[in-house]
C-alpha cells in the first residue's frame, strides 16, 4: 500500500499529477493498517499543536494509521486550551505537554525540542491534513533520503477548505516568500512536514517566530539551510476544517507579511529561548 500511494504524491519540483488519480488512491485508505505489512525501521513523533480543538481533535488522532514504525509518538502541544482538548488526547492514550507560553510558533519550537523519535511529522489537529497519508509521507523522506518534507495545500485544496479571502492570503504570502527569498516554494504556510529531527542540530535551521510566521519561517530556513535537493515540496489534499477556526485572517496576514519583510532585511528578533 506504501508503494501504490506514493507514486500518486505530486512532488512540485517534479511536475504534476492528476487529481483524479490521487483520489482513485485515497478510496480504501482508511484500511492502510489492516494491509500494510512492511514496518518501517523508524521512530517518529506527529506533533499536533491545540488549543480547543475537543471537536476535532479525536477524528484527527484516530486518522493516524499505527503499526507501520518501530515507535510512533502522537503529541499534542497544548496552549491552555479551557475545553476538553486534554482530557480527550488522555482518554485516546497520546502524550500531552503543555505551553503556558502563548503562540503557534512557541508551541512548535516547545514540540520540536521535547518530541522523543528520530522523524517528526506536523499537523493541525482539525482534520484538515491527510493523516492517514503520514505513513507514505515518512516513507518517501526515507527512500529519497529527504531531509525536510513541506506539504502542499493549494494543489488540491477541496472545496470548502478555504474561503476565497484565505485563499487569496495565502497565495500573496507564498507569492511574496518567493520573490524576496528565491526557493520556489509554492504554499509557504503550511503546517504539514516531515522531517528529521537531526536538522535542528544545525542551529541555523531553528525557527525564531514564536507566532503563525513559524510556517514560512520553516519552509524558508529548509530551503536555505538544507538546499531544493533536500527539501522538497508535495502537494497533498486539503480538507475543510472540523470545528472553529482560530485563525484571524486579516491580523495574521499581516503579521505574516511584517515578519517576511523583517526576515529579509534580518531585523527579525527571538523573543523567547528555543526549546521545552
Amino acid at each position: 500500500m506504501l508503494t501504490k500511494v506514493r507514486h500518486h504524491l505530486n512532488v512540485i519540483d517534479s511536475g504534476p499529477i492528476s487529481t483524479h488519480a490521487l483520489s482513485q488512491t485515497f478510496e480504501g485508505q482508511s484500511s492502510v493498517r489492516l494491509i500494510m505489512g512492511d514496518v518501517l525501521p523508524v521512530t517518529v513523533t506527529v506533533i499536533l499543536p491545540t488549543r480547543n480543538e475537543e471537536e476535532a481533535l479525536g477524528p484527527t488522532i484516530d486518522a493516524i494509521p499505527r503499526g507501520w514504525c518501530k515507535d510512533l509518538e502522537i503529541m499534542i502541544v497544548d496552549g491552555n486550551s479551557s475545553d476538553r482538548t486534554r482530557e480527550i488526547a488522555l482518554e485516546k492514550g497520546i502524550r500531552v505537554h503543555l505551553e503556558d507560553r502563548k503562540g503557534y510558533g512557541r508551541a512548535y519550537r516547545t514540540g520540536f525540542d521535547v518530541a522523543k523519535n528520530d522523524i517528526i511529522v506536523t499537523m493541525d489537529a482539525d482534520c484538515t491534513y491527510p493523516a492517514e497519508l503520514v505513513p507514505d509521507l515518512v516513507k518517501r523522506l526515507i527512500d529519497d533520503d529527504l531531509e525536510f518534507i513541506t506539504c502542499d495545500r493549494l494543489s488540491l485544496a477541496e472545496d470548502g477548505s478555504m474561503s476565497g479571502l484565505h485563499g487569496f492570503g495565502n497565495w500573496m504570502l507564498s507569492f511574496t516568500a518567493r520573490l524576496l527569498f528565491g526557493y520556489g516554494v509554492k504554499d509557504s504556510q503550511s503546517g504539514m512536514w516531515v522531517f528529521n529531527k537531526s536538522i535542528f542540530d544545525d542551529e541555523k535551521m531553528r525557527p525564531t517566530n514564536d507566532g503563525m510566521p513559524l510556517s514560512e519561517e520553516m519552509n524558508i530556513l529548509a530551503r536555505r539551510t538544507l538546499g531544493k535537493q533536500k527539501a522538497v515540496e508535495i502537494s497533498v489534499p486539503y480538507r475543510p476544517l472540523l470545528g472553529e477556526a482560530e485563525i484571524h485572517t486579516w491580523g495574521e496576514c499581516s503579521q505574516n507579511l511584517n515578519f517576511l519583510f523583517a526576515r529579509r532585511l534580518r531585523l527579525h528578533k527571538t523573543l523567547t529561548p528555543w526549546g521545552g
